[in-house]
């Protein structure tokens, strides 16, 4: 997620325990949501829709604290 931004997130995580949560949240969602693909977890079409959506909005937030952080850094 965000790799673009990997030197912020590294900080952020550590130093940001919202950040923190939201990153390890995504990063769940996101391996459900292959095991889902590939057969290993089994959720209707609509518990993955919600799922992904959720990580969506997980991914949003945070890359709003990145951009946050960033322009904190100027």
């Amino acid at each position: 997620m965000l790799h673009e931004y990997r030197d912020e997130i590294t900080e952020l995580k550590q130093t940001n325990a919202h950040f923190a949560k939201i990153f390890e949240k995504h990063n769940e969602l996101d391996q459900k949501a292959k095991d889902a693909d590939e057969g290993r977890l089994h959720l209707s079409d609509a518990e993955l829709e919600v799922m992904k959506k959720e990580k969506l909005l997980l991914k949003d937030e945070a890359l709003k604290l990145i951009l946050e952080y960033k322009q904190a850094q100027n």
